[in-house]
């Protein structure tokens, strides 16, 4: 009997917790129990190295490059079409915005860029029809759409009552996948609070991650970058520089901690990349923190960051259920994060992490809190220590699908 048949899609693999999670995904892919095809929109990012040469990587398609590139390049290389659709869909933003009128972040964007374009796209494997094809990251019409696959399963990773979306719009394309996997408990509740009568296609799979493979890949270097000293208290975040990441207000909270705490000098690190980076830049110069809060960009192997620093500390608005927590987790470190909605299905608190306020004052104290209650620190250790954080056997709800 042959083996059943997998598809995987995703726009690249940039440094980013949704990428992390499909590179431990594939990891946990028994490739004897089923073929596994993994499309990427464009072969581009510092994760590229990780995809397991066990799964076949399906070549890139040039028009599928093109989705994210500037418009003006569009053009300059001849795709009129999708120039023509790119610009439409951002017109129908537009003339949309007034009704998000919470001030959400704006996903309708993206929905509306794929609406539009994926109609221009050309097939994906179009030979082949899968037994199962997943859409990694929303938007999702481009599974739907291009790929010919016997079941098809879309994956959340948001809170999606956080994020402007104009659900009447996205109902019928979620309505035709079999099913829609959710990182989390909370995930899922807070997507059938927006789309309730999806509620019986959703389903729980939490992010997979190999806890030999960060293990073995927090040792490969010490990192200069982050000096580590007995007189400074070292924290890390690790995200994209954008809101949902809060990573603005971070100066804030710093600067509140050096009040709290004057004879210790507070590190606080932060690793990624985004759009938000000149914000955050003009919100440490405005709060002096300058020498106590540091950008330190990419980096491809986030690992023997987490390994060093005294507390990881998640300051984030809002999540689906943060990769670089569970990370921090599986290296056994002390792990802040703030009250977010979907807060208490990452973290039981005072157990396996510590969950703060979200208001800055109170996140300050709650963080010294944590600094100075070594006990407090070695209790959280001690029982991550002595459990698994990898979730690999999440893997066995996709073989179920097929």
């Amino acid at each position: 009997m042959a083996k059943p048949h997998l598809l995987i899609c995703l726009h690249y693999l940039e440094l980013g917790g949704v990428e992390a999670a499909l590179i431990g995904l594939l990891s946990a892919l028994d490739t004897k129990r089923a073929e596994v095809d993994l499309f990427l929109y464009d072969h581009r990012g510092e994760l590229m190295s990780f995809v397991p040469s066990t799964i076949n990587l399906l070549p890139a398609i040039p028009a599928y490059t093109m989705l994210e590139r500037p418009i003006a390049e569009l053009v300059k290389r001849g795709y009129w079409l999708l120039a023509t659709a790119r610009l439409w869909a951002k017109w129908i933003t537009y003339i949309s915005a007034h009704k998000n009128v919470k001030h959400l972040d704006d996903a309708s964007c993206f929905f509306n860029m794929s609406r539009y374009t994926t109609p221009i796209l050309p097939a994906i494997n179009p030979e082949v029809e899968y037994d199962l094809a997943i859409s990694f990251l929303a938007p999702h019409h481009i599974v739907l759409d291009k790929v010919r696959a016997k079941k098809k399963v879309a994956w959340i990773h948001t809170d999606y009552t956080k994020i402007y979306i104009e659900a009447e719009k996205e109902l019928p394309m979620w309505s035709q996948y079999d099913k829609i996997a959710a990182i989390s408990e909370e995930a899922a509740r807070k997507f059938t609070q927006v789309f309730p009568t999806l509620a019986s296609k959703v389903f729980v799979c939490e992010n997979i991650l190999s806890t030999a493979l960060i293990r073995k890949r927090a040792d490969e270097f010490i990192p200069e970058d982050m000096p580590i000293s007995k007189d400074e208290v070292c924290l890390l975040s690790i995200g994209r520089y954008s809101n949902p990441k809060r990573f603005d207000e971070v100066p804030l909270i710093c600067k509140r901690l050096q009040q709290l705490v004057p004879n210790c000098s507070i590190r606080w690190y932060i690793i990624g990349y985004g759009a938000d980076e000149a914000l955050i830049r003009q919100r440490i110069l405005e709060a002096e923190m300058q020498e106590h809060v540091i950008l330190l960009g990419k980096r491809s192997n986030p690992y023997p960051y987490i390994k060093a620093c005294d507390v990881y500390v998640q300051p984030s608005r809002y999540e689906g259920k943060s990769i670089t927590v569970r990370e921090a987790q599986i290296l056994c470190k002390p792990v802040i994060i703030t009250d977010y909605p979907t807060a208490k299905s990452q973290i039981n608190d005072g157990v396996d992490g510590i969950i703060v306020p979200m208001d800055i004052k109170q996140c300050a104290e709650g963080i010294v809190h944590v600094i100075d209650d070594a006990d407090l620190r070695q209790r959280l250790c001690t029982y991550l220590q002595n459990h698994d954080y990898g979730s690999a056997a999440e893997v066995e709800k996709l073989y179920r699908l097929l």
